[in-house]
């Protein structure tokens, strides 16, 4: 398999199949405002994901649950104005898609029309079959997601690793097909054994992403905050922090703050 990379000025849900056959690895990462969307489209990330982790993230919630179809919006559309390259993805939010395939049509399209974005995701696998069909059905791009869904954890109960039993990684990999039939360009397969992800992801043609899922995937996506250490307390094995940005914002407040105290800041230079 080549490993050639091809350079995308805009990424489209092609250019993800074409990474796929080629052997090259897909970057994603979350983003939910402007600013921060600015920064990640220019290191050239391939996808960026305006998940239901705003939830977490942006609001402080507890779980993924809380956050609105209107707060999703909100969030890709600042995302969307940032954007010159990436594929932007939005969640779908628990309770927009589950009870009625006629309301996850509704709920897709109002992201779509609202917001700008390229595609949706949605959890689950035949448990949303009929939603996701509506959906696809009406030139709308969607990309799966299986493995640990957040929006299912009071069903789990617990954040633990799924599918180590042999019946659930079996429904796992039929639920993967299933989408890949319906016409899903892709799948993020979540918090998983890394040796049925790789099953998973050499089963079906459309890219596979991870995210505590292995290398033996298509492509890796992370919660940009976890990357850049503004969250601290949070510590999973699959996470890598490339920066400790709680630390190092801590200390300029700080730093600013002792400033203003003394009188330091401003100083002539600073003034008009």
């Amino acid at each position: 398999m080549s490993t050639a990379k091809k350079e995308y000025k805009r990424v489209t849900v092609k250019s993800l199949i074409e990474m796929k056959q080629n052997g090259e690895k897909i970057s994603m990462l979350t983003a939910y405002d402007y600013s921060m969307a600015k920064i990640v489209d220019a290191a050239n990330v391939d996808v960026i994901l305006v998940g239901d982790s705003a939830s977490n993230v942006m609001a402080g919630h507890e779980t993924t649950l809380p956050i609105t179809l209107d707060q999703m919006i909100y969030h890709a559309t600042s995302v969307i104005r940032a954007v010159n390259r990436a594929l932007v993805v939005v969640d779908i939010p628990f309770g927009s898609y589950q009870s009625d395939p006629k309301e996850a049509l509704r709920s897709a399209i109002r992201i779509m029309k609202e917001s700008g974005a390229h595609a949706i995701k949605i959890e689950g696998g035949i448990e949303i079959k009929e939603s996701a069909k509506r959906i696809l059905q009406a030139g709308i791009p969607v990309m799966g997601h299986l493995g640990l869904t957040p929006q299912s954890i009071y069903k789990f109960g617990t954040y633990t690793v799924r599918a180590k039993e042999e019946t659930e990684a079996e429904k796992l990999k039929e639920d993967a097909k299933l989408l890949e039939k319906l016409g899903c360009f892709g799948i993020v397969l979540e918090k998983i054994p890394a040796k049925l992800a790789q099953e998973v992801a050499e089963s079906v043609s459309i890219p596979v992403i991870g995210i505590g899922a292995g290398n033996g995937v298509d492509g890796q996506v992370l919660v940009v905050h976890d990357l850049l250490g503004m969250t601290h307390e949070f510590n999973p094995r699959f996470l890598r922090r490339y920066m400790n940005l709680y630390e190092e914002m801590g200390n300029a407040i700080s730093q600013y703050v002792t400033d203003v105290k003394t009188k330091d800041f401003p100083n002539e230079e600073e003034q008009y």
